[in-house]
């Protein structure tokens, strides 16, 4: 299915509905619909109009009424997104039009979605937000290749991080991140930090050694999955040789060795990308 081009202008208003609308922010998970909670299958059925992010499969947004209305409004970098404001608009309006308004968002909404600002423009506007969770894909992803994120002997904690700053803003201190998780044995989860993989390495390698296990999954959970098991001082040229793109995410830390164990088991070759599955 071919996606039309994110919207820039509002969608016409059906007949006034009178008050007594609702927004739900509901997580889409990873893409897997079969990965959908129960409470989210729910919202979407009944929503009457859903506001899709780019990143949710067709399969899942398959699920909403046939009498839905379905704005696409992706946000994805490089591309041509649909402004937040103009999100935000949209959702105000249809909830004042007595809709049932969903906001569906890949992932969860509260990691990485923009659903706290789009939380807190609504409730400055005096409507209450119901928020449902999804399974997130720095979750989903190192799960499809059997590692956990945590682990008693490997990793006390995880840490989610983006590897993309905000305009104006100075970003992560990669080499402060760096040292705490040696030091206190983190796993790191990285988002949206293909671009600037070069980067990352460059500066976690101030504190991680140069062989610390590193995965990267592009597109968690769908039939197209492709992972890289690699090392951090391999990272950007795994990412180049093989060709992997956003959306993905890199896992950082210990527990990924068992995954490059098994993968090396199996192969008897150096580590390279497969596919999940």
């Amino acid at each position: 299915m071919t996606r039309p081009t994110p919207s820039t202008t509002p969608p016409t208003a059906p007949p006034h509905l009178g008050t007594g609308g609702s927004c739900t922010l509901v997580g889409a998970g990873p893409g897997d619909p079969e990965l959908l909670t129960l409470k989210a299958l729910k919202a979407i059925q009944a929503a009457t109009v859903l506001l899709v992010d780019d990143l949710v499969s067709d399969a899942i947004v398959a699920h909403a009424s046939p009498t839905a209305r379905i704005v696409y409004v992706g946000k994805r970098g490089g591309c041509k997104s649909t402004p937040q404001a103009f999100i935000e608009k949209l959702m105000l309006m249809a909830v004042n039009e007595g809709e049932n308004v969903v906001r569906l968002k890949g992932g969860d909404p509260f990691i990485f979605g923009r659903g706290g600002e789009e939380v807190e423009h609504l409730r400055a506007a005096g409507v209450e937000v119901t928020v449902i969770n999804g399974i997130t894909a720095g979750l989903a992803g190192l799960t499809s290749l059997g590692a956990p994120l945590t682990h008693r002997e490997h990793a006390h904690g995880v840490v989610f991080v983006t590897g993309h700053a905000k305009p104006g803003d100075a970003g992560t201190d990669w080499r402060q991140l760096a040292a705490t998780a040696r030091d206190a044995k983190l796993t790191l989860v990285i988002y949206m930090g293909v671009s600037g993989a070069a980067t990352i390495e460059q500066e976690l390698l101030t504190g991680l050694p140069a062989d610390t296990p590193v995965a990267v999954i592009q597109h968690a959970s769908l039939p197209h999955q492709r992972h890289a098991i690699t090392t951090l001082g391999e990272l950007h040229a795994t990412i180049t040789r093989e060709g992997l793109a956003s959306p993905s995410v890199i896992v950082v830390g210990d527990v990924v060795r068992g995954v490059a164990l098994a993968v090396q088991d199996a192969d008897a070759a150096p580590l390279q990308a497969r596919r999940a599955g």
